[in-house]
Formats: C-alpha cells, sequence, structure tokens
C-alpha cells in the first residue's frame, strides 16, 4: 500500500504555510483548555478561566521547550555541539516526548506554588489530558510521512515517502491509537474511580512506559543511534523506567492504609 497523498501543508498565504502537525498542537491545547476545565470544576478548585488558560500556557512552554532540549540532549548531542545554530531550526525537526514531560512537570510546579496548590493534584488534571495531545501528535507525523515503523509484510504495511520501497509498520497510528486513545480511556477511568491523589498521574507514567516500550518494537530506530545491543531503542530505555516507577507508586498508593480517624 502507497502512503495516500497528504499534503503536510493545509493552507498558504504567500511564503507563509500551515501545517497539519502545528495545527494538531493547537487542537491539543484548546482541548485540554476545555477538558482542564471541566476537572476545575469537577474537583471544585479556585482557579478562574484565566488562570487555567495560564495553566495551559505553562504546559505548552513545557512541552516545546522541554521537547527540544530532551531531543537534542537524548538523541544528537554531537551534532548540535558542533552546529549550535540548528539548536533554534525547529521547522526541522527533533522533538523528544520524555523532554516534553520534564517541561510539563517544571511548568505545573511552577504554577502549583504561585497558587499555592498541590502539585500532584494539577497533575492529575494534566493526567487526564496528555494523552489527547499524544494522539494528535501521532496523527500529525503521519501526515509528515515521518517516524515511521520498521518494514513489514502485514497487510497494511505502507510504503512511506523516504522509508524506501519496501512497505512499513504505520506506527505512528498505532500509537495514537495506544499512547492516545486507549490510555485517555484509562487514565480517564482511573481518575473517575478513585479518589487517591496521584492515581491519574502515576496511571499515566505506567500506562505510556508500557505502550511506548510495545510500540518501539515496530517503529524504526532512530537512524543516528539505532538500538542498544540490538535489541533496545532509546525511546524503550527511557519509557521502561516510567512504566516500572508508575507500577510501584500505584501499587504503594493502593496498598496504603486510609485514615479512618474522625
Amino acid at each position: 500500500m502507497k502512503f495516500p497523498a497528504l499534503d503536510p501543508v493545509f493552507f498558504s498565504i504567500g511564503p507563509l504555510q500551515f501545517r497539519w502537525y502545528g495545527l494538531m498542537y493547537v487542537l491539543a491545547f484548546i482541548g485540554t483548555y476545555y477538558l482542564l476545565q471541566t476537572e476545575v470544576r469537577r474537583k471544585n478548585l479556585p482557579l478562574t478561566r484565566d488562570e487555567v488558560a495560564d495553566l495551559v500556557f505553562y504546559g505548552a512552554f513545557g512541552v516545546v521547550l522541554g521537547g527540544r532540549i530532551g531531543y537534542i540532549l537524548f538523541y544528537d548531542p554531537l551534532f548540535y555541539l558542533s552546529n549550535p545554530l540548528h539548536v533554534f531550526a525547529v521547522w526541522e525537526g527533533g522533538m523528544s516526548f520524555h523532554g516534553g514531560l520534564l517541561g510539563v512537570l517544571t511548568g505545573i510546579l511552577l504554577f502549583a506554588r504561585s497558587q499555592k496548590l498541590r502539585f500532584f493534584e494539577l497533575m492529575d488534571m494534566a493526567a487526564q489530558c496528555a494523552p489527547l495531545g499524544l494522539g494528535l501528535g501521532r496523527i500529525g507525523n503521519f501526515i509528515n510521512g515521518e517516524l515511521y515503523g520498521r518494514t513489514t509484510d502485514v497487510p497494511w504495511g505502507i510504503i512511506f515517502p523516504g522509508g524506501g520501497d519496501l512497505p512499513r509498520h504505520p506506527s505512528q497510528l498505532y500509537e495514537a491509537t495506544l499512547e492516545g486513545l486507549l490510555l485517555f480511556l484509562i487514565v480517564r477511568f482511573a481518575a473517575r474511580r478513585s479518589t487517591t491523589t496521584g492515581i491519574p498521574s502515576w496511571t499515566f507514567c505506567a500506562g505510556y512506559g508500557l505502550f511506548r516500550c510495545i510500540v518501539e518494537f515496530f517503529r524504526e530506530p532512530d537512524a543516528k543511534i539505532g538500538t542498544f545491543q540490538g535489541l533496545f531503542t532509546m525511546g524503550q530505555l527511557l519509557s521502561l523506567p516510567m512504566f516500572l516507577l508508575g507500577v510501584c507508586m500505584l501499587i504503594r498508593l493502593t496498598l496504603r492504609p486510609t485514615d479512618t480517624s474522625t
């Protein structure tokens, strides 16, 4: 199956081009804002609409800055040391989820301190929104024909531009389904089933770590890094600790005795 004729640019005015990938980010931020509004009302938190918008801004800034720094440090530090100006060439691609996650954590921590709110109370809300951005982002990757999978003979394999003449796994769609839709439903379910602070956050942590490790077996390893010991990718090495930590924290929170005193 050949890659569908999808134009990464959905609208242009003269030299200005508007890309589907950028639109996915915008839709993710808008969706996050409304999801957060819903959670703020449900939890009866003392946050106004403007303050929720500020929280989204903190998170968005953390995603972009952390994602870029993470990619530079985790995937190609030597190249950027030799070509420092390319650090700012974000249009060339190069964003890391794990770096973006650290950026979001930092942004939410700063916001929590400024509003005198509990960090994990905000993180539990953010954890319910993150899969939306992940799913839309992977759809953007698919439209761009990037981050495709390994070669395969499955009937739904796709011949991607720049991916050679052999069909490959549409791993972007696998990730959109697992890390996006399925993880959203799982974290949402966990948030509704438990009132324990931290459960949604660690559910997201464990779920993402597991799903990313699985999908990495189908995704083409980064050409600049390859695999470690011929088995594990950088994505798996960064995601496995997330899964283990998430599971450990969920067990700890679940087994923690509740205070029954009056």
